[in-house]
């Protein structure tokens, strides 16, 4: 890795940790030279500005979430399997999360909800991606006749994503894992009534 590149990708390390645990507009950016080591000069010759780095620094969360899920999910066999390690990565969300802070995605839309800016189109990419994979698992689920072809899938992968988003926020507030626990063991019930 060339030496700009490795700075780049520091800054947007040590960026996404701030952002993801203060907010993008609570974070300045004398938190984030002291946090990367790096001088406002350093980081305007990366960014244009903060905004671009806001909106690197959640293309980089995006990412590694998408990414760590889909190794996660890839290791099973079965939608069952499958659904269990989405819901399982998501439970780890209070204890071990892969970016400090909790869900990126919770926060950034959080944080962008009134506004309608690129931050706001990359949170609404996020979970489209996420939908998208949810989708085609339940969909390989009903191909393979693991599942009964009467499932909803656009709705139920709605219904996964809102349950999920909304207990980790859940048990966010109440720094314990009962209500992720909760709502996974009710969308696991769900998805096995449409055993096939």
């Amino acid at each position: 890795m060339r030496k700009s590149d490795f700075t780049k990708s520091r800054i947007i390390i040590e960026s996404s940790n701030l952002f993801n645990t203060q907010g993008y507009k609570s974070t300045s950016l004398s938190e984030i030279t002291e946090a990367s080591g790096y001088t406002k000069g350093a980081i305007y010759r990366h960014f244009e500005n903060k905004e671009a780095l806001e909106i690197e620094s959640l293309e980089y969360m995006s990412k590694l979430v998408l990414k760590t899920l889909s190794e996660s999910i890839k290791k099973e066999n079965n939608v069952f399997d499958k659904l269990n390690a989405l819901f399982d990565f998501f439970c780890s969300y209070t204890n071990e999360p892969i970016i400090k802070g909790g869900c990126p995605l919770l926060n950034a839309a959080i944080e962008v909800d009134e506004t309608e800016t690129i931050l706001k189109f990359k949170a609404k990419t996020f979970l489209n991606a996420i939908k998208i994979s949810i989708n085609k698992l339940l969909l390989n689920g009903i191909k393979y006749n693991q599942l009964k072809s009467d499932l909803d899938v656009e709705a139920f992968s709605t219904v996964i994503i809102a349950s999920l988003e909304g207990a980790i926020m859940m048990s966010k507030l109440s720094n314990t894992n009962t209500d992720l626990r909760l709502v996974t063991k009710h969308l696991k019930n769900y998805i096995e009534s449409y055993r096939k």
